[in-house]
């Protein structure tokens, strides 16, 4: 971690310079804090350049230490076997008991990157929460992780939360870069955290849930570069999704309407992008037409995973479109029956779909496949889905073969908002290089989720009435065992009767 990290160790002590020295009690100083003591003559913060090469540099994620069998779920429910394994293209589905809120699952999380960073506290200067699973209407979930903080003494951190369904996570992490990139940058990180636990009632989604966290580390001289101005955006009114009624968890869902704005969205998203980039390509001196071949990876935000493979042929389908006769004939052959249609007038044009969908396979295992680990085996997590994603694309691929790859991202949240946009991977992944690190850093995660225990139908059933039972209560413990958690695991140890919410540790 000494090299991923040591850009940024260089002008931590920019802030302490400016303040007067007597302000920092002694006390705090560790020793772990005086290894960043190196400062540069001018400080980076006050330099007239950008920072460079801004993105993430560390990710962590958490998920719950239970599971159930999406065959076992399908048994239960008496459908017909593959109605969640094929048609969702779901295999497990991760789930909380009453013992952690969305509150833990983030206090875990952030623990987790700092432990596993060896990062003082006070280097980080912003931190931002992107969520869905309110709460607390007034309390954010970034005023509950200060706790951990506090023994530094470092509560000049900026941030707050940020909720839009699941797109609070890009959000937050367009502002963490943001920060880094403007006046008000003071050398230090930003962490961009992203927790959510989705919960459904009875029924023909609750196989669509899960719960997850992922905390990022954003920083310069990153080993995954945002691309600077290449974010195509798209936000309209729509309740595709949404979360009126404050005594229940559960959202009100238009399954069909949400999925039609998801790929809505991709297009108009994918458009956007494709226009910035090209006019990036043309001041460059290059003339042609950007189109997926030119993505060596694609990660979008996953509800379920059947229809990520639906909206990797949808971006096809958008290149098809936007060819010339003579590329579609050449390049896109079988597919010319297809000329002339519009996009908005295909949303449910099956023949499109499958056609697309059988022509871009080999691509989808090429660019998309390995990110669906994660979203495969332990279900939906919201804001942190697209990032879960992204941990798995790390974990199943090497530096090497990630070295100067474009990252394609597509982020999507019902209501609705929606971004696409890419990370650059840095060229360096020699052993040690901050890319190596950050790949080397999640590589155990099809080790962690295989140690997680399996429940029944029933116990999972039983635990969500549980969820149910509790929701909103005041005064109460909640039940459970403690040994069932993974050990680190921050849980809900008690709501009073003013309803205050205390959190403890499981040792680790």
């Amino acid at each position: 971690m000494q090299r991923l990290l040591t850009p940024a160790k260089q002008v931590l002590q920019v802030k302490r310079l400016i303040q007067e020295a007597s302000l920092i009690p002694g006390h705090l100083l560790s020793a772990a804090h005086h290894r960043f003591s190196t400062v540069p003559a001018v400080p980076l913060a006050k330099t007239d350049t950008w920072p460079k090469d801004v993105g993430i540099l560390a990710l962590e994620l958490y998920f719950p230490a239970q599971y159930v069998d999406q065959t076992d779920l399908e048994k239960f429910n008496n459908v017909e076997a593959g109605k969640y394994t094929v048609g969702l293209g779901q295999t497990h589905m991760g789930f909380c008991s009453v013992q952690e809120d969305v509150n833990s699952l983030c206090l875990t999380v952030v623990q987790r990157l700092m432990e596993r960073t060896k990062l003082p506290w006070d280097s980080v200067g912003r931190l931002e929460v992107g969520t869905e699973t309110i709460i607390d209407k007034s309390k954010a979930i970034k005023t509950v992780l200060m706790e951990l903080f506090q023994d530094s003494g470092n509560t000049d951190i900026e941030g707050i939360d940020t909720t839009n369904a699941c797109y609070g996570g890009t959000a937050s992490l367009f502002n963490a870069a943001n920060w880094l990139e403007s006046s008000s940058w003071d050398g230090r990180y930003a962490m961009v955290v992203c927790g959510d636990i989705a919960v459904y009632p009875s029924g023909n989604a609750r196989p669509t849930g899960g719960a997850g966290a992922v905390a990022m580390l954003v920083g310069p001289n990153a080993p995954l570069v945002l691309e600077r101005g290449l974010r195509g955006t798209h936000m309209e009114n729509v309740y595709d999704f949404y979360k009126p009624d404050g005594a229940s968890e559960y959202p009100l869902v238009d399954g069909k309407l949400s999925i039609q704005c998801y790929l809505r969205a991709l297009d108009r998203c994918y458009t956007v992008y494709r226009q910035k980039i090209q006019n990036q390509w043309k001041q460059a001196g290059i003339d042609r037409p950007f189109t997926l071949d030119d993505l060596q990876f694609m990660i979008f935000h996953t509800p379920f995973c059947k229809l990520v493979q639906k909206s990797l042929a949808r971006l096809m389908f958008n290149d098809f479109l936007s060819a010339s006769s003579d590329t579609q004939t050449s390049l896109y052959k079988g597919l010319e029956a297809f000329r002339g249609l519009k996009l908005e007038d295909t949303y449910n044009n099956r023949d499109v779909e499958k056609a697309f969908q059988k022509a871009s396979l080999d691509m989808f295992n090429k660019k998309t496949k390995s990110s669906l680990y994660f979203s495969t085996h332990n279900g939906n997590s919201y804001t942190s889905s697209l990032y879960g994603c992204l941990a798995s694309l790390l974990s199943q691929h090497s530096a090497q073969d990630l070295a100067g790859s474009r990252i394609g991202a597509f982020s999507y949240g019902s209501g609705l908002a929606a971004s696409f946009f890419s990370f650059q991977a840095s060229q360096d992944a020699s052993p040690g290089s901050p890319l190596e690190k950050l790949v080397s850093s999640i590589s155990d995660l099809p080790k962690r989720l295989a140690s997680r225990k399996r429940m029944s139908a029933e116990e999972f059933t039983e635990i969500m009435n549980q969820r149910e039972q509790f929701y909103r209560k005041v005064n109460f413990s909640p039940p459970g065992d403690l040994n069932s958690l993974f050990p680190g695991t921050w849980y809900l140890e008690r709501v009073d009767e003013l309803h205050r919410r205390k959190y403890a540790r499981r040792p680790v």
